[in-house]
């Protein structure tokens, strides 16, 4: 049985907005996509920013077949004692477990540790990412087997990776974020990164739109009225008729295979 640990990458706070709204935690949403292609897996899941038992979990990291960190509303260069901790922790994880997967955040994590840079993007996904398309190195690499060389997918971020960390490769891009998933190996560890969400539903990327609409519109000025958020909450329902499940999760797939 493959033993995953999971890192949750929102604060406690979120994650209580979240549950009083019915939308699940970004943890929930990995387990549940995970489980949908392996019934089998061991999971554990750890908050660097608020367990009192970091010492413990980070003397049993090379018990992991890999680990998986997810999203999260934080952005990275804001640099508090919470994020901190999550940088520190994923050097730890860094040094000690041989495949990490890094999504979204956990990608940006994950270049920050290594020496790279994240900064806030000119542009943003809310909901979803258009037209990602995976260049020579990633059509030839185990993360795209099997995915259609251009492709949509749910995504939902401000923040991209402006500066790759040592040996690192792109493996595919869009017109919104030059690094759209990448890979490098720091120390004997295999890293992953993702910016988009393939274990997100689009129907889930609404949700959040909904309960973070208010924010959008005034603070991340993303829209310019209630209008324009519906309009294009429409576009992303479009694409729920054209998406299948199977696809949309091919990097969550091909992550798992190569785990030994």
């Amino acid at each position: 049985m493959k033993k995953i640990l999971i890192v949750e990458g929102n604060l406690k706070e979120e994650n209580l907005n979240f549950s009083k709204v019915g939308i699940q935690t970004h943890t929930e949403s990995l387990i549940e996509s995970l489980n949908y292609l392996d019934k089998e897996l061991d999971f554990n899941v750890v908050n660097p920013s608020s367990d009192q038992n970091i010492p413990i979990t980070k003397a049993k990291l090379d018990s992991y077949h890999g680990l998986i960190w997810g999203g999260s509303s934080l952005n990275i260069y804001n640099n508090t004692i919470e994020i901190k901790k999550q940088i520190d922790f994923m050097k730890e994880c860094q040094k000690k477990i041989k495949n990490i997967l890094g999504i979204c955040w956990g990608m940006q994590v994950a270049v920050t540790a290594a020496g790279g840079e994240v900064k806030k993007a000119a542009r943003s996904h809310i909901g979803i990412a258009n037209s990602i398309k995976i260049n020579e190195k990633g059509l030839s690499h185990p993360l795209y087997k099997g995915k259609d060389e251009i492709f949509n997918s749910p995504a939902f971020n401000f923040d991209e990776v402006v500066k790759l960390p040592y040996n690192a490769i792109c493996l595919a891009s869009n017109k919104v974020n030059k690094i759209q998933s990448l890979f490098f190996k720091i120390n004997e560890t295999k890293v992953w990164g993702l910016q988009y969400h393939p274990e997100i539903n689009y129907e889930k990327m609404i949700s959040l739109i909904e309960f973070r609409k208010k924010r959008l519109i005034e603070f991340r000025k993303a829209f310019k009225n209630e209008k324009d958020v519906n309009e294009h909450i429409l576009t992303i329902k479009k694409e729920i008729t054209n998406s299948n499940k199977e696809k949309r999760m091919i990097e969550l797939k091909n992550w798992l295979n190569q785990l030994d």
